[in-house]
């Protein structure tokens, strides 16, 4: 079937309702000839009456001239204003996103939770397999719109509705940052023969992520096509370094229920690891022109998010397995971390020192994508805060993640399992909604792209809302095995519990959305 047409005569791609739009588009804001909408007066207006917020417009524009910083905030991007840059750009991002050391703690939690070699890396693969298709089919949606990802969520969970998403979303991206500002910290303070302080190491990084977060979607696509390759080789030294001291045949700590616990806590750990990008990819995409074929944009976020998790992930289940073996080792991560850990394997000491630095600056691109969706995310909580630029919520990341680093430098490890598994839950639920939205809703009916900014013209949002607080709290809350909480049915593993809580939250997903969804529609109209 032909895709349609815009009023100019190009096509979309998508099928839109063209009486509804013409009669919605009175009550939205002002629509271009093209058929999408140009310009959000409501928070332009609100920016040109107050003040401080006219003056910041002012001094992000100048900085657009000046250093050519991105100013286009969370608006839909009409194809002839994009400018996608290769498909291998994206392919190569997503290894300076997940392929860096900061991501090697979440691969020593296998041995950790006293997981074999073998075991530990069968749940990598196994997790990063499953949880990379959520993310590589949110991406698809952004050149198909041509929007951010909690703009994208406003076609199920409402106007109202995607605001909680923006929260969530916020939340999850600080949260990411910390880990890999809390990493970047210890490094730095190996390097110093722990005369520098932790929290000093976080300043650093924070700084330098933030200043390269501003300039936004171009420059970020540049750094991370080259920012990979020093870390892909100093994680490959990092191995063959730990492989003298690694035992590889030694057996898991558990046997029986226990065992089978720790492997599914960790097997979900790594899934929400891959999945948790799926509630802001598309922020990655939506310059991409919508007709780039979805398999494509499919294919290459699929492999560019499995190949360097899996591969990171297994270096990190290497170094715990030599850190577990291996007695000074493991002594060294009790009292100086996963930083100090890295800077003894490292050897001969000058070595050791400059690999750390590098090791630092890779995971910049962790912290650059975190401020980068928080300052979008922020936008889409209302006008006003529409109306503040995205650097200056960038910069509000920023200062989060310092002071929760500065705070939880000394609990990396439980901050990795608790924040890793928590935001699992959210990623699935969300994800769910989204594909079955895509899929089966709209699957005849289409978008209406002028209705993105429109209440009156989205979903009311209700079935999205209450499928994902029904997914977490039926499926999450009794699932979960957390530090501060184990859930009644994770707690049926026996001994340290086992966290079931993704699967729960999937399958409830799916059989809650279906039925609200469908009486949504038939009681609104929308």
């Amino acid at each position: 079937m032909a895709a349609p047409e815009c009023q100019d005569g190009t096509k979309t791609g998508i099928n839109v309702d063209v009486e509804a739009k013409a009669a919605e588009s009175k009550t939205s804001d002002s629509v271009g000839s093209r058929g999408f909408t140009q310009e959000i007066p409501r928070y332009r207006t609100i920016r040109e009456k107050i003040p401080p917020l006219r003056y910041l417009g002012r001094l992000e524009n100048w900085l657009e001239r000046l250093a050519n910083v991105e100013t286009q905030g969370i608006d839909r991007i009409p194809d002839e204003e994009r400018k996608p840059p290769s498909l291998l750009n994206a392919f190569l991002m997503w290894f300076s996103f997940n392929g860096h050391i900061a991501s090697v703690p979440v691969g020593l939690l296998g041995p950790e939770f006293g997981l074999s070699l073998q075991l530990s890396m069968a749940a990598i693969v196994i997790g990063v397999l499953l949880g990379s298709f959520f993310t590589a089919y949110c991406a698809t949606l952004g050149p198909k719109l041509g929007l951010r990802a909690i703009g994208i969520a406003r076609y199920s969970f409402g106007f109202w509705g995607a605001k909680l998403c923006a929260v969530i979303n916020i939340l999850l991206n600080v949260g990411f940052g910390v880990v890999a500002v809390v990493f970047s910290g210890q490094l730095l303070t190996a390097v110093s023969n722990y005369t520098m302080t932790v929290s000093v190491g976080c300043v650093i990084i924070c700084v330098v992520a933030y200043v390269v977060s501003i300039f936004g979607f171009g420059i970020i696509h540049t750094f991370e096509k080259y920012a990979w390759i020093a870390a892909f080789v100093l994680a490959c030294v990092l191995t063959g370094q730990a492989a003298p001291k690694m035992d590889v045949n030694a057996p898991s700590s558990y046997e029986g229920l226990p065992l089978a616990a720790s492997f599914l806590t960790f097997l979900a750990i790594n899934f929400a690891y891959a999945a948790a990008w799926c509630s802001v990819v598309s922020d990655y995409y939506c310059n991409y022109l919508s007709t780039t074929p979805a398999w494509k944009i499919f294919s290459v976020t699929y492999a560019g998010v499995t190949i360097p998790t899996v591969f990171i992930l297994a270096v990190g289940a290497c170094v715990g397995n030599a850190a577990f073996s291996y007695e000074p080792w493991g002594e060294t991560y009790e009292e100086n971390g996963l930083g100090g850990l890295i800077g003894a394997i490292y050897q001969p000491h000058g070595w050791s020192e400059f690999a750390l630095v590098i090791c630092t600056f890779t995971v910049l691109g962790t912290v650059i994508a975190a401020n980068y969706s928080v300052g979008l995310a922020a936008q889409l909580l209302g006008d006003h805060f529409h109306a503040v630029p995205r650097l200056v919520w960038s910069f509000v990341a920023m200062v989060a993640c310092l002071l929760l680093g500065v705070i939880g430098n000394s609990s990396l490890s439980l901050i990795i399992q608790n924040f890793t598994s928590m935001l699992g839950y959210w990623s699935v639920c969300f994800a769910v909604i989204v594909f079955l939205e895509d899929k089966w809703f709209r699957r005849h009916s289409g978008y209406d792209l002028d209705a993105w900014d429109n209440p009156k013209a989205l979903p009311i949002g209700a079935a999205a809302v209450l499928t994902l607080v029904i997914g977490y709290c039926a499926g999450g809350v009794p699932g979960m095995d957390q530090t501060w909480f184990v859930g009644p049915i994770a707690a049926a593993f026996g001994g340290i519990g086992g966290d079931v809580g993704i699967y729960l939250a999937f399958v409830i997903s799916i059989i809650v959305y279906l039925p609200l969804r469908t009486l949504e529609i038939r009681l609104t109209g929308r």
